[in-house]
């Protein structure tokens, strides 16, 4: 459970590293470059991920 939660936190920060750069118009051919929206949710999702994974590392099983 927790290599599951760590992957799904790592997916989470790779994501929103992707949505950040597209917000913020680093990365282009998206609908989302250049959006704020983007450029706010990116790093609140990596954030999120982050946590995620240091409190899968943390979890006793």
């Amino acid at each position: 459970m927790r290599a599951l939660l760590v992957a799904l936190g790592v997916l989470m920060v790779l994501a929103g590293a992707v949505w950040t750069g597209q917000g913020l118009g680093y990365i282009g051919g998206s609908p989302m470059t250049d959006q704020t929206t983007w450029a706010i949710i990116g790093p609140l999702v990596a954030g999120l991920g982050v946590a995620l994974v240091v409190t899968a590392a943390r979890r006793r099983e």
